[in-house]
């Protein structure tokens, strides 16, 4: 048997994909990201001063939050307030983490850039687009701050993009959207740079096991994606020659 996909995508095939700047005024850097029906309110804020374990130190800091609006699904979640889910501190770790390794710590200087991600609508891979429209909202910040002259040189020193993969019916998948990614018996999570170079996977098999084979195919499924999504990046960053430091 053969998985049909919902929207008749190919196998390989991402959803559509979008980033809109400025979708809000006073982030400098803000972007709505479109994940074929997942949309994610990604800005970036920046505050002068860093934690307490890098005062002093001439780096600085970015760090990530990331919540789910209560009609991002079908069924209204409660708000999430003092408390924060397991999964929320788990995926919001993820977005910083991820998106840091486009950062040279140093030439930021000791200042702290805040990445929030708000989802807005929820149809699977709100992370992974979190990550991706995170990115171009940083490229954003970066390219205000300069303009701004509050940095001389941009500390941005390379690209971060992320996609979920699956199996379903024992082949892979690219871009699982929810009813795909409730079906998989294995899922992955892949955050990449702009060279291919693995920053992450997040994966499990929901039921039984898988071979190595099949994780080879996985992964090469997600490199085909990300490379997609990194030019779909740097078309929506006008100014990208000027703030990416090779």
């Amino acid at each position: 048997m053969v998985w049909q996909r919902p929207d008749n995508r190919q196998p390989y095939q991402l959803r559509p994909v979008s980033f809109e700047k400025g979708f809000t005024r006073f982030a400098p850097g803000s972007v709505l990201a479109k994940c074929g029906d997942t949309k994610v309110l990604c800005t970036v804020s920046v505050n002068e001063g860093v934690p307490k374990f890098l005062a002093n130190t001439g780096k600085g800091w970015l760090t990530a939050e990331y919540r789910m609006l209560p009609s991002a699904t079908s069924q209204r979640q409660a708000r999430e307030f003092l408390k924060l889910s397991g999964r929320t501190q788990e995926i919001q770790r993820l977005i910083g983490r991820s998106l840091r390794a486009a950062i040279n710590l140093e030439a930021l200087g000791e200042r702290t850039l805040i990445v929030d991600a708000d989802v807005l609508q929820a149809d699977a891979g709100t992370r992974t687009t979190a990550i991706t429209g995170g990115f171009v909202a940083l490229a954003d910040a970066i390219s205000y701050l300069l303009k701004q002259g509050i940095l001389e040189k941009s500390p941005l020193v390379g690209q971060v993009a992320a996609i979920s993969v699956g199996l379903l019916e024992g082949e892979p998948f690219l871009d699982l959207n929810y009813e795909e990614d409730v079906a998989a018996s294995v899922d992955f999570n892949v955050v990449m740079n702009q060279n291919l170079g693995i920053i992450e996977v997040q994966g499990t098999a929901e039921e039984g096991s898988f071979s190595r084979k099949q994780l080879d195919g996985l992964l090469d499924f997600a490199e085909k994606g990300i490379q997609q999504l990194l030019i779909a990046q740097q078309d929506a960053i006008p100014d990208w020659n000027k703030i990416y430091q090779v």
